[in-house]
């Protein structure tokens, strides 16, 4: 396994991709399985992801994504969601963990009444925690991306709405950013410095 501190400290974001390589349908879906290894509340896993990875669909989003052509260059962009009415998905997406006997009867019951009352009326809270999820999910897939020897850039320069009507999404799914995948062209930036932990860091 890879070093997960070099991983992190070496990852950047990038705009320059090797157009000759491609990913395979396999490679695609074993990064998103890494990606759904991300938290979630309750472990709602509410994320979804699009793969644009034909030339067909890379044109369709390229005007979409404001001509950007990474996009275009990438082997894969995908198109990161978190879904809305969470609490309506959460009684099969925690089953599996009831079912191995991580959690009890009481717990699994307490969450789906604990996630019935945080966020079936309340809208705004449900587009918050899809923005979180789906957040999470892309920056797991970035590491792992990154862990598998392809650089990534998350996106958010792009017609959300457009987008949403142009692949099909479902009115529950908030597309949260685009993330190019690929390998690394010949003309990124190399990683730019980040601020000092004394800057950002506050102990109390």
């Amino acid at each position: 396994m890879s070093d997960i501190t070099e991983i992190i400290k070496s990852r950047f974001s990038a705009n320059s991709y090797n157009t000759q390589r491609k990913l395979s349908d396999q490679e695609i879906s074993d990064l998103i399985e890494l990606a759904t290894h991300a938290p979630s509340a309750f472990n709602l896993q509410n994320w979804k992801f699009v793969a644009v990875r034909s030339e067909e669909a890379k044109e369709r989003l390229l005007p979409l994504a404001y001509g950007q052509q990474k996009v275009v260059d990438s082997a894969v962009t995908f198109i990161v969601c978190g879904t809305l009415k969470p609490h309506e998905t959460l009684p099969a997406a925690l089953k599996p963990t009831l079912d191995v006997g991580i959690i009890n009867d009481a717990i699994y019951t307490g969450w789906l009444n604990a996630a019935q009352n945080m966020y079936e009326n309340n809208p705004a809270f449900q587009r918050d925690e899809a923005i979180r999820s789906g957040s999470l999910a892309a920056m797991t897939l970035m590491l792992a991306a990154k862990g598998r020897g392809l650089v990534s850039a998350p996106m958010i320069g792009f017609d959300q709405s457009a987008v949403a009507e142009a692949f099909n999404l479902a009115p529950t799914d908030v597309p949260v950013m685009l993330v190019t995948v690929g390998y690394p062209g010949t003309e990124n930036w190399p990683k730019k410095p980040r601020k000092p932990v004394k800057d950002v860091l506050e102990f109390v």
